[in-house]
């Protein structure tokens, strides 16, 4: 009888699904919103008992695609694989001509969205967006921006600036940094005329007054974010940056369902929630054939707004 009991418990825990022990590519330097994203999920996911082990690597370069190819030539059925990703990335496969693109993957869930921030140094004579714009019409080749990727969604966030002011798009003077550091270090040290990025990476330099936060490209003001939006400064631009997860490509659907679940579990978590309202971020979550449909959209859109801005042909 003990054997029976014992042998019955055995196969009941060999029956359940093991916990993943869950790998997170970052396909980015360190201390960057993907980064950021991919370690908060590490933290939570090991709080909640989603995963025991949640390991992170960095794979920079490219906008992503490099540590994107990399995942997808690798992990071909590996549902312990993941990586996060956003609308930055839709971009840089096309400026790239990538020849890997997130139909490679196994999209999961949207996560997370912040819009744009456009600032100048304190010491600008630039004060407000009018100005910026003035200069811009003047001379587009004068005004430098500093954002993050080519093609990306600071540099697809000038380009709807430039056209919604009447300047050709293609003439813009946008100077592409690789980690939102470096982008950084050039705006306050008064390398560039403006800088342009996700409201949180400016968050703490605005606040110390290092900074000057001109306009952000939500559709109406931002609570405790003392700035207009484009619409209100007459130019017809919204933008949100977006963040996603994907799982490997070959996955099977329970394989599929496993990860979805895990992800869901963590999303909806207090833990992450705290999360993201301690980093400002702002909870898009959406997941399924919804989020399939969305990233569709997205990948339409982006392509004809970088045809206008002369990244593709």
């Amino acid at each position: 009888m003990k054997q029976f009991v014992l042998a019955s418990l055995f196969a009941a825990a060999t029956a359940l699904p093991a916990m993943a022990d869950y790998t997170i590519i970052a396909p980015a330097n360190p201390g960057g919103g993907w980064d950021q994203t991919a370690r908060t999920m590490q933290t939570v996911m090991q709080e909640e008992d989603i995963s025991k082990s949640v390991q992170v690597q960095n794979v920079p370069g490219a906008g992503g695609t490099i540590g994107l190819a990399q995942f997808a030539s690798q992990n071909k059925g590996n549902p312990d694989a993941l990586i996060v990703g956003g609308y930055v990335m839709v971009g840089a496969i096309l400026t790239n001509n990538s020849p890997v693109s997130l139909k490679d993957v196994t999209p999961i869930a949207r996560l997370t969205g912040e819009y744009e921030a456009i600032v100048v140094p304190a010491a600008s004579p630039i004060q407000d967006v009018a100005g910026l714009i003035e200069a811009l019409k003047a001379d587009p080749g004068a005004v430098s921006w500093a954002g993050g990727s080519a093609g990306g969604t600071d540099h697809i966030a000038v380009g709807l600036i430039a056209k919604a002011a009447g300047v050709d798009p293609t003439k813009i003077n946008y100077i592409a940094y690789s980690g939102g550091g470096e982008a950084l270090a050039a705006i306050l040290g008064n390398q560039v005329t403006a800088g342009i990025s996700s409201l949180g990476e400016f968050e703490a330099q605005i606040q110390a007054g290092t900074l000057r936060l001109l306009a952000v490209t939500a559709p109406e003001r931002l609570e405790g974010v003392d700035a207009p939006t484009l619409q209100e400064a007459g130019l017809d631009v919204v933008l949100e940056n977006w963040r996603m997860v994907a799982a490997a490509p070959g996955l099977s659907d329970e394989q599929k369902a496993k990860v979805t679940a895990d992800i869901e579990k963590m999303a909806k978590s207090e833990n992450w929630q705290k999360q993201l309202s301690d980093k400002g971020w702002m909870d898009t979550y959406l997941a399924g054939p919804e989020f399939e449909a969305q990233l569709e959209q997205d990948v339409t859109s982006t392509e004809a707004i970088l045809k206008d801005i002369g990244l593709v042909k």
